[in-house]
């Protein structure tokens, strides 16, 4: 119930700080409205409508989605120029094209001629066009057509050069910066991949075409370099609620992590010096392993347990030295995990309680699916 303590949830329970997320997209907004770039922010972390607003400022307008399950479900709450940033799945270009016909902007991303072939093969009515951006890999090492290969500007012309279909943009993510240590080194591989881009830009620009640039990951926007002015757009997804691994790279601090997932002691097991949870891999993920001297989580307050190991339902905490007092943690008591990972920590959750300084003001309902 609204304005009931976050101790009144049942657990395991996904709890969302929802003055932290503010913070976090106003800090966004504001750092690329400053560089005079358009931030086009992702919603594969949370996947819910209250979300996307306080993300778009409440414009509910250019957004990056990775499935067409998020797309059709902002469409059918008033969002549009939605950019479905994901290599084309060929079973998928029905759905495409009917999100392209239905919505003022629906954009696709590609990475191979044969994908250019499909929408050749599947033009919209009314004289519309396939708005399509081409993923470029510089450095990534995931999808993507690779920056230096001579295909890739083919690819670019042939885009440019097919009936119904137009350039939009190249879109690069720079997921490499997950890698990275410290702000500096974020900021080494946001300037390469900028670079790659505008040295990319400069090329099409070489054969008559000018086109929108867009790159993008939390640690990069979150540690911006002078350069990223020179963008377009820019596309992050994870900032709205940050997680552990973020504060290790350097994108953020503890403090600014704005998801817990709250757990309850069920089962002491001094034979084996460990503390039984309610919180198993459907609760939290397995993303993470071996990450962190404290197992798959932060176990807040207690920076001397470690949650060693999880199978469906339950997780198993132990002290990183020494032996566990179970007298401190009588059934029943409450613990707070922050997770590893937040995207693949609220894809397991079907609903977000949401509070403000620990008390219960809301639930958010994530879309499901692909």
């Amino acid at each position: 119930m609204e304005g009931d303590p976050l101790s009144a949830l049942c657990t395991p329970a996904l709890v969302v700080d929802v003055d932290k997320v503010k913070r976090n997209a106003n800090r966004m907004i504001e750092r690329f409205e400053k560089l005079g770039v358009q931030l086009r922010p992702h919603m594969k972390t949370h996947k819910t409508l209250e979300c996307a607003d306080i993300m778009t400022g409440g414009s509910r307008r250019s957004i990056v989605v990775s499935t067409l399950a998020e797309a059709s479900f902002y469409a059918d709450h008033g969002f549009d120029d939605i950019l479905y940033a994901y290599s084309l799945p060929f079973d998928k270009i029905e759905r495409c094209a009917a999100l392209s016909e239905r919505l003022e902007l629906f954009q696709v991303l590609l990475d191979h001629p044969d994908a250019l072939e499909q929408l050749k093969s599947r033009p919209l009515r009314d004289g519309r066009l396939w708005h399509v951006w081409l993923k470029l890999d510089c450095g990534n090492g995931r999808a993507g057509i690779l920056h230096s290969q001579p295909e890739a500007l083919r690819l670019a012309q042939a885009i440019e050069g097919a009936e119904g279909v137009q350039l939009t943009g190249v879109y690069a993510h720079c997921g490499n910066t997950y890698s990275c240590k410290g702000v500096e080194q974020i900021q080494t591989v946001a300037q390469e991949t900028t670079n790659l881009i505008l040295q990319f830009m400069e090329k099409l620009k070489s054969v008559g075409i000018t086109c929108k640039s867009s790159i993008g990951s939390t640690p990069s926007c979150s540690q911006p370099v002078k350069d990223m002015a020179q963008l377009s757009e820019v596309h992050p997804g994870n900032y709205v609620f940050y997680d552990v691994q973020q504060s290790l790279i350097g994108s953020c601090s503890l403090e600014d992590v704005a998801v817990r997932v709250l757990t309850r002691v069920i089962g002491h097991c001094p034979h084996r010096n460990q503390l039984l949870i309610d919180c198993g891999w459907t609760g939290l993920s397995l993303d993470g392993a071996g990450k962190l001297p404290t197992g798959y989580a932060v176990i807040e307050g207690h920076p001397d347990l470690k949650l060693t190991s999880m199978t469906q339902e339950h997780g198993r905490v132990e002290p990183i030295l020494g032996s566990l007092d179970h007298s401190k943690f009588p059934l029943g008591t409450l613990l707070t995990l922050i997770p590893y990972h937040s995207c693949a920590t609220a894809m397991m959750h079907p609903v977000y309680h949401v509070h403000s300084k620990g008390r219960l003001v809301g639930k958010w309902i994530p879309t499901r699916g692909w």
